[in-house]
């Protein structure tokens, strides 16, 4: 096992998504459950 210092460290790029493609795919996600809940229950508005 080799230890890595303080630079090395800071070179690594990790494999998780960035914080802009999780809002993305989040938003989409809620998106999609309200169009298909408003398809299976449509609520009259009341405005």
């Amino acid at each position: 096992m080799v230890k890595l210092n303080k630079n090395e460290l800071l070179e690594i790029n990790g494999g998780g998504i960035s914080f802009g493609v999780g809002c993305f795919i989040v938003g989409a996600v809620i998106f999609v459950i309200g169009v298909i809940d408003g398809y299976v229950r449509p609520l009259k508005c009341n405005g």
